[in-house]
């Protein structure tokens, strides 16, 4: 599949099959993640692959109920988990090196992210973007080491749903010439 087709084809999937998903198809799509490009090449990303219905379904409850995604975190066969190594990503000798402070690490790891949910989508799988849970109950779940937070979840598995494109703003709505508002 094309990039430019996977980045407008790929959909946020919160219904699975069952259908396992092999360890060389998740080797494939962690393997897109760790090519993403990262401050100064820090790579501080890190990523657990779950697989356990128990811990799935403690993880599930880092979720509110209403979020959108719960049952898909519980009934996946796959979860990833991507966490990153704190004092790396926009800093210069361990120290915040831009106005964003430590939380570089956040773009890093959308990054990979990112990588991730379109190689998935060009195998076939689904994936959703998971960022509304509670990340320390998840880092505590998972044994996260200090030094390292939990920053997003997808889960990862055939698709039993076939959403429709969501809307997307004009170019001429989101895009400034020379300077902001320049239309």
């Amino acid at each position: 599949m094309e990039v430019t087709e996977a980045i407008k084809t790929r959909r946020s999937i919160r219904k699975y099959k069952t259908t396992p998903v092999d360890d060389k198809t998740v080797a494939q799509v962690l393997e897109a993640a760790r090519w993403a490009p990262s401050w100064t090449n820090s790579q501080c990303w890190r990523f657990i692959v779950v697989r356990d219905s128990n811990i799935k379904m403690e993880l599930a409850s880092t979720l509110r109920e209403t979020n959108p995604a719960l049952e898909a975190v519980r009934n996946a066969p796959v979860v990833i988990v991507a966490c990153a190594e704190l004092g790396k990503a926009g800093c210069y000798h361990g120290e915040p090196a831009t106005d964003k402070g430590d939380y570089w690490y956040m773009f890093d790891v959308a990054l990979a992210m990112q990588n991730l949910v379109l190689a998935a989508h060009s195998l076939g799988l689904g994936t959703v973007h998971i960022g509304f849970f509670d990340a320390k109950k998840a880092a505590s779940i998972l044994e996260v080491p200090d030094g390292f937070c939990v920053v997003e979840m997808t889960p990862l598995g055939y698709p039993d749903q076939e959403p429709e494109a969501r809307p997307r703003k004009e170019l001429s709505e989101i895009v400034s010439y020379e300077s902001y508002g320049r239309w």
